[in-house]
This record gives structure tokens, sequence and C-alpha cells, in this order.
């Protein structure tokens, strides 16, 4: 095969539908015997609604959740004030989703998988990875049951602990964010209305939120402890948590569907790339949950590397263009795991710096911006939505094919549009298939060379 993909969250189902709808062959196997059961990434951010838009399941997706509540501050059984979770940011043409959008894990990845079987990919559920080898001409992967595997490539997308990242001898560089255990759960429980998320702060520094689970009858619970405490995930445990920092009697908690106990940490793989290895996803950097940064960068981990794999197995690119997704990815993950602990400890707030619109690629080696004097969109921007010839340029990117905007395309596979929108600025623009502007100029002068070391117009 050409791609085995470890692990079946939402890195690994990204990256397999992105990889099915190029026409390469790839398995995704799972060491557990299904997906994920729990809520724990529960936020997602409006560039990955745009993914999600690109991928075909945004639909789904916008139907299985809802906008995140407001969150009401309780006091010794009383109501003492809200506060909105997010910064307001105004929608427009060129940014359609402007707020995150909550979605429990355990449904995004029903989602995935479901699209990921329309388009003829699979999950191999219940084969644990052990180790593997690799040599030229691809990678031999052992399972737990005595059996190999065979491919090109492989990408590690299990998790914080790895096997895959230990196996290739990649280290990971991190830090404690917060000396305090946590607990999370999803509960079923009475008392509370599910129009806000409650939260039970205590003058110590602990506290415990109960938030209303968008499109479920579940709640999540999030608790900080005090240093030194061993949280206790059970059903008699939260319920003693709840007792002790809410108004609600133990009873009023009904079900215990899913829990899990952790210590933030952030930390960064050394490298996103050993030979025919890529790590993408909790793989290759941990986050705090603090700013819902984790689960979203993910994706687009999946989202960048996809289409690169995609280029050379299927499209032409030289096998060089795979070094570009260490180049671009593990300096935006640094990024965000700095802004996942600057939010965690208070000193970012949740809004314009968190919904990942603004993340690009302008320093990275595939951005070619040939204008002397760019205004507007630059060579690595995302590139924004807008209108072209009565067409929705968000319609018009969707698939695995690149774009033009102010020329007409050179040969077939390219979908191109005489002109840019006027919020682009001047300009002839190629889109990437992972919505980021690759190349621009003030003429199509260069393009070729670019096109020849991307594969961009062999797309089709």
């Amino acid at each position: 095969m050409d791609v085995l993909i470890v692990g079946a969250g939402p890195t690994g189902l990204t990256l397999g539908i992105d990889l099915a709808r190029r026409g390469v062959d790839a398995l995704v196997v799972e060491r557990a015997e299904g997906l994920f059961p729990g809520s724990r990434g529960k936020g997602l951010q409006p560039r990955t609604l745009e993914v999600f838009d690109d991928l075909g399941v945004l639909d789904a997706i916008r139907a299985a959740g809802g906008p995140y509540p407001t969150r009401m501050i309780w006091k010794d059984g009383e109501r003492v004030g809200e506060r909105p979770m997010f910064e307001n940011i105004e929608a427009d043409e060129g940014t359609p989703y402007a707020e995150p959008w909550m979605v429990t894990q355990w449904r995004t990845q029903e989602i995935l998988h479901a699209r990921l079987v329309q388009l003829g990919g699979r999950v191999g559920f219940g084969r644990e990875v052990t180790g593997l080898e690799q040599d030229a001409e691809g990678v031999t992967v052992r399972f737990a049951d005595g059996t190999t595997a065979r491919a090109g490539y492989v990408v590690a997308a299990d998790g914080g602990r790895s096997v895959v990242r230990r196996a290739v001898g990649a280290g990971m560089t991190g830090e404690t964010v917060d000396p305090a255990p946590f607990l999370v759960a999803d509960v079923r429980l009475t008392g509370l209305d599910r129009d806000s998320w409650h939260t039970f702060p205590k003058d110590d520094g602990t506290a415990l939120g109960l938030c209303p689970l968008a499109g479920t009858e579940d709640f999540q619970l999030q608790a900080r402890l005090p240093e030194g405490t061993a949280p206790d995930p059970a059903l008699d445990g939260i319920r003693k948590l709840v007792v002790a920092y809410t108004h609600l009697s133990a009873e009023d908690v009904t079900d215990l569907r899913w829990s899990s106990d952790f210590r933030p940490r952030a930390a960064l793989a050394d490298r996103f790339r050993v030979g025919r290895v890529f790590l993408a996803g909790d793989a290759a950097h941990i986050h705090s949950p603090a700013g819902g940064q984790g689960l979203n960068t993910s994706v687009q981990d999946a989202y960048n590397l996809g289409w690169k794999l995609g280029a050379v197995l299927r499209g032409g690119a030289p096998e060089a263009l795979l070094d570009t997704y260490e180049e671009e990815r593990r300096a935006n993950a640094a990024a965000m795991l700095d802004l996942s602990t600057g939010v965690h400890r208070g000193e970012v707030r949740r809004g314009k710096a968190t919904v990942q619109l603004g993340l690009g690629y302008r320093e990275s080696s595939l951005s070619v911006e040939t204008r002397e004097h760019p205004t507007g969109v630059r060579a690595g921007d995302r590139a924004p939505d807008g209108t072209v010839s009565g067409v929705r340029l968000f319609d018009a990117f969707r698939g695995p094919h690149w774009t033009l905007l102010g020329a007409q395309a050179p040969v077939t596979g390219v979908r191109a549009f005489p002109t840019a929108p006027e919020s682009y600025g001047p300009g002839v623009f190629l889109v990437r298939p992972d919505g980021h502007v690759g190349w621009a100029g003030g003429t199509t002068k260069g393009l070729d060379a670019y096109a020849a070391r991307t594969g961009a117009f062999a797309a089709g």
C-alpha cells in the first residue's frame, strides 16, 4: 500500500479522507476495537470548519453540534455573574465561519469515519502497532498479533504516547503547564439548565465546570484539583467532586459515560519526519486543552500532509516536497503550543488569537511571492473566501485540485478564474489544495517552475 496511518483519531481520519479522495491507497489502523468514546476535543475552530467544508463533512458537523454557551459563574449556590467564552468576531465574505463550533470528539470522529468509508477508505480496528523498520523503498510495520504490513510511507497519528515516534527515535521536548491534576468526564445529570457553561470556582484556585455538550444529553465535567490530589475517575469519585464544588447532590449525577485524568503539558517533537515516517497530531505536539488548539492543530497537520503525499504518489511531484511538511507544520505547532499555554495561564484571551484563521506559511520555501510591493493577500497566507464571476471561492476550492485566480489555467486539472476578489489585492494567485496561496505574482511568469516542484499542474 502507499500509506499506513497509525491511529483513528481526528488526525488519522482526516488524513485518510484526504488521501482517499486523491486515489492514494491508504489504510488507517487503530489499536482499540472502536472509535474514541469521549468528548475531549469538543471545540472546532473556524479554520477547521473551513477544512471540513473542503472535505465534505461540514453539513454533518454543523448538524451534530452547536455554538458555545455563555459561562455562568456560581458561588455558594448562587449565580454571581456571566462572562462570554470568546471575544466576538464578526463573519464577513472572506471569513464565513467566525466562531468555534462545539461538537463532541466522539461525534466528530464518527462523522469523519463515515466520510472515509464513503470514499472507499477503511480502518482496521484492533490492530496494535508494536514497532517498525524502514529502508529505501518503504516501511515494514509490526503488529501485536505477529503480523506485518508494508507501506511506502507511515504516518504516526497514535497520540501523545506514540509507539511510532519512539520506534523511529524522535525525541519530544516539553514542560508541565500546570502542576495541578485535572479530571474530565462525560456525565448525565439533573438540576442545571443547558443554556450556560456552569463554573464553580473556589478561593484556592481549584474549580469545577459543567458544560452542556451540544447535540447530546451529556455535560462535560472539567475539574482542576488541589496539587497532590489523586483524581478518582469512577462514578463515586465524580459524585463526590460535584457535591464538594456545587449545590447539587450526588444523586443528581445519574450516569458516567467516560472519564480521564491528566496533567496539562506542552511538548513538541524534535522532528516531524524521520525518513519515510511522519509524525502528526498529538504524536508530534501535546497541548493544554485550554483554548481548543490541540485537535485543530492536528487536523491542520493532516490537511497539510495529505496533498503533499498525493502530489508525490499520484501527481509526479519530486519527493523533496515532503520535506516541507516538517518545515511548515513544526513551526506552526510551536506557535500553537505557546498560544495554548498562554490561554491556560490566563495570558491570552480566547478569540481572534485562537480561531486559527491568521495562520499561514509566509516563511515557507513553498511560498513564492514575486511581486515587489504586494498588498492584500500574500504568498503563504490563507486564501479567503469571496465571489468571482458569481462563484463562491470556497465552492471552487473544494476538492483536491489547485485553483488559479487572476489568469487562465495553463493546463487542465487546475480550476481558474480570470480575476481575484478585490479583497485579495492586485495580482495572480495560485491556491494550494489546502487553501493557502502558494505562489503570487503580477503575471504568470515563473508559474511553470513553481508547478514543476509542487505537482500543481498534475493535480487533476
